[in-house]
């Protein structure tokens, strides 16, 4: 109780803040506050805050002076590959040992020359031994035809039955059967014997070679691959409308690498194929001495457009949305010009030239160059420049 007592009494003791020291504390934080504003205002330049007023400096920009057109001709170009009308896997209907093979990758072969031999002893072996069968065969039905005269003459002076001619005639008749079915089997050896040799269906080349000399090869296996070189065709895709044009027998001028090449149109599908909505076109090559097989060739059309619009160089164009693009136009603004925006729409390009419609007038000044540093609204400062890119003179 006597500790409780003396804290108490020290609290009592301690000073308490009074509220004219409070007044005051006030007071010097207004003056502080004053002060500062003081010298904000006594430091703000008198002609306000600096908000920038120059004028941006137009830059110079290459522009051409348009003009619209009603329709337009395009030229359409369509690729295709030269291919050989022939072209066959060469190999042997039977099965055997590979004996010798007379030709090789590029050696051209006339029709009908033999190209590969299979080892056929085993053939000719059985050959002979069917020729000997064929002789035995004829030998008895000439015996059995002997039989048969005999038994008839005995007949007629009654020594013999009419059952014994009979059975005579049938022996007879088998002998000729035996002929039969022998020189049959020795065909089919023959046949056999020829088919083991490959020969030249057409003129051409040979560009692959699949097997050697001692190799067994199976039936219908390739042993060589034969193109023809002498007639070569040209396929190629057009539109509907363009194929509509062409005239089958018609000889048509082609270009490719190796120069050009006429062909003659020898047939159309007439379908247009859904993956490529194409249709296809055959081609006869005449000079097939001037383009190799697999070589590209192309084939130019043209066709009339009628669709208002203009022609503008690749450069002029900067990608827009919804799959549009704008062009900017220099258009005369108070006292200098400025550039403005607008969207078109490419109907067609042609190398590095498209055609355009949308919100360009006759005689505008269209900015072809630099639109990486244009903004709309943009001070610009037109330079007209010619069809070759040449500055033909301020605007």
């Amino acid at each position: 109780m006597a500790e409780q007592s003396q804290d108490y009494e020290l609290q009592e003791r301690e000073p308490r803040p009074s509220a004219g020291k409070g007044f005051l504390f006030m007071l010097v934080i207004i003056a502080m506050v004053a002060a500062l504003g003081y010298f904000v205002l006594q430091n703000r330049s008198a002609e306000g805050p600096l908000v920038p007023t120059a004028t941006p400096i137009p830059i110079a920009v290459e522009t051409i002076n348009v003009t619209l057109d009603e329709a337009f001709t395009a030229e359409e170009k369509f690729t295709g590959i030269v291919s050989p009308r022939r072209s066959s896997q060469l190999g042997f209907s039977n099965g055997g040992r590979i004996a010798s093979l007379r030709v090789d990758i590029g050696d051209r072969v006339e029709t009908g020359q033999t190209l590969a031999v299979l080892d056929t002893r085993n053939l000719r072996a059985q050959l002979e031994a069917a020729k000997a069968v064929v002789s035995e065969a004829r030998a008895s039905y000439q015996l059995a035809e002997s039989t048969v005269d005999r038994q008839i003459a005995l007949l007629e002076k009654g020594h013999v039955s009419s059952q014994r001619v009979d059975e005579a005639r049938a022996q007879s008749n088998t002998a000729r059967a035996r002929i039969q079915a022998a020189t049959a089997n020795a065909d089919a050896l023959r046949v056999q014997i020829d088919l083991a040799r490959i020969q030249a269906p057409f003129d051409g080349t040979i560009t692959s070679r699949m097997a050697d000399e001692g190799a067994i090869a199976g039936p219908g296996q390739s042993v060589f691959e034969l193109v023809e070189t002498g007639n070569l065709e040209a396929r190629l895709g057009l539109t509907a409308r363009l194929a509509d044009k062409l005239e089958i027998g018609e000889v048509y001028e082609l270009s490719s690498d190796q120069g050009p090449v006429l062909a003659t149109l020898r047939s159309m599908t007439g379908v247009i194929d859904a993956s490529n909505r194409t249709v296809t076109t055959l081609f006869d090559v005449q000079n097939a001495n001037a383009v190799s097989a697999g070589a590209v060739v192309r084939l130019s059309m043209e066709q009339d457009i009628d669709e208002p619009g203009l022609w503008l160089p690749v450069s002029a164009l900067t990608e827009a949305d919804r799959g549009l693009w704008s062009v900017y136009i220099a258009r005369r603004f108070g006292g200098g010009w400025q550039a403005e925006p607008g969207i078109v729409e490419i109907v067609h390009q042609s190398g590095d030239r498209v055609y355009v419609r949308g919100a360009v007038r006759d005689g505008d000044r269209v900015i072809i160059d630099g639109l990486q540093r244009i903004t709309p609204g943009q001070p610009v400062t037109p330079v007209e420049v010619s069809a070759n890119g040449l500055a033909a003179g301020n605007g």
